[in-house]
């Protein structure tokens, strides 16, 4: 099998069907695109799921002068109060489920009162309406729930607000975006495959007379087949190339040049690693799709 004529028989093809070449470069690239975005996405998730999960803190809002619940008729929760939740966290029944308790005091929420909204907005409220606070670790976070169950209508408590429950939604959104990703990006490979099989099949119709005088000096199947299939392996290896600098790109600027510096709740986020993982990948499934799909498009028309 003479390689060189068959690359040069390969190129060819190509140069004759060009505007299909390039329907199929980008359809590759498109759905290659999706499908590097589809897994840097699920990454994602699993990144901020392990990093979040074992940080989500249960915070026990004492009542404050502004409070309003029932559990704070008396208004601001006293000293003896604060020292019952402070108990009950320590006793035998949650310390074991317990990692870290820090508790916030006015001073202190105040600051993050400062650091969140500004302080114009602190000094409207004041640092006397602040709330002091217990700040929970669990060594397990899928049982903070325990906590909501044992300071829920206790007196002097105004609220327990468990992280989990707020990083849940986030983390569903990022999942049914996974899902959209995938599922436009499986669309898109059944396309490119189906395109890459007709371009495979009208370059042999092209090609037909040049197919019989090589039956009748004896080609092989294979040195027919080969060509064809490096047409389609090379056009959606171009589309492969360009999704993988399409993907490192949007890592590049969008993640860590845009994303890290708006958005800095959802870290750690996926960065340049990541994106150097998936590469490979893309390409891979670009090539092996595109060499099945000629594969079986040349040996079907060959049989007819």
């Amino acid at each position: 099998m003479n390689f060189g004529l068959i690359v040069g028989e390969a190129l060819l093809g190509l140069r004759r069907n060009i505007s299909m070449v390039i329907s199929v470069v980008l359809v590759t690239f498109v759905s290659l695109t999706f499908v590097g975005a589809a897994i840097l996405m699920q990454a994602q998730i699993g990144t901020m799921r392990g990093f979040w999960g074992e940080r989500a803190e249960v915070t026990i809002y004492m009542c404050s002068p502004l409070s309003v619940k029932p559990n704070c008729v008396g208004g601001e929760a006293t000293e003896e109060q604060i020292d019952k939740v402070r108990q009950t966290l320590a006793g035998d029944a949650l310390a074991p489920l317990i990692s870290e308790v820090r508790f916030e005091t006015k001073e202190e929420a105040y600051q993050d009162f400062v650091d969140n909204f500004g302080e114009e907005q602190a000094n409207v409220v004041g640092l006397e309406q602040m709330s002091v606070a217990f700040r929970v670790t669990m060594v397990n976070p899928q049982q903070s729930e325990v906590l909501s169950e044992a300071f829920s209508g206790e007196q002097g408590v105004d609220e327990v607000n468990d992280q989990r429950k707020l990083l849940d939604p986030l983390f569903s959104a990022l999942t049914v975006a996974t899902y959209i990703a995938v599922g436009i990006a499986a669309l898109m490979l059944i396309a490119a495959v189906l395109l890459i099989a007709t371009t495979i099949r009208l370059s042999a119709y092209a090609r037909r007379k040049e197919i019989g005088i090589m039956r009748l000096v004896g080609a092989s199947n294979r040195s027919i087949q080969t060509p064809f299939v490096l047409e389609g392996v090379f056009a959606a290896f171009l589309g492969s190339v360009l999704a993988s600098g399409a993907v490192l790109a949007g890592v590049h600027f969008g993640v860590e040049g845009y994303l890290a510096e708006r958005v800095p709740f959802m870290r750690p986020l996926v960065g340049m690693q990541d994106a150097v993982f998936v590469v490979p990948v893309i390409i891979g499934i670009g090539i092996v799709l595109a060499a099945l799909s000629a594969g079986f498009a040349i040996r079907r028309w060959l049989r007819t």
